[in-house]
């Protein structure tokens, strides 16, 4: 795949994932699912294919991608009770 497609796929990838994030649909239903009491994630991942017109090969270039940027990790307090029963400690890298 050239240096200018894969720059274009990444473009999309960055777009779709700007579009999610700032959708306040989602961000609704997100809101009542934690006002429901639970956490939440959301991962998505995304099978883009392109070819050129014409192309007879059956094997057309496509690009996985998971789509995400400045992934927040977030410990709740259930992730800890589980985590120290198990005998891990995290430790706060802030300090």
């Amino acid at each position: 795949m050239d240096q200018q497609l894969k720059q274009l796929m990444k473009e999309l990838g960055e777009a779709i994932n700007e579009s999610l994030a700032d959708s306040e649909q989602i961000a609704e239903v997100v809101s009542k699912i934690k006002d429901g009491g639970y956490d939440i994630f959301l991962v998505l991942e995304a099978t883009i294919g392109v070819s050129k017109p014409g192309e007879k090969s059956s094997d057309k270039t496509s690009l996985v991608t998971t789509l995400t940027s400045n992934p927040e990790f977030k410990i709740s307090e259930q992730d800890l009770k589980f985590l120290k029963s198990l005998r891990i400690k995290i430790e706060d890298d802030a300090a």
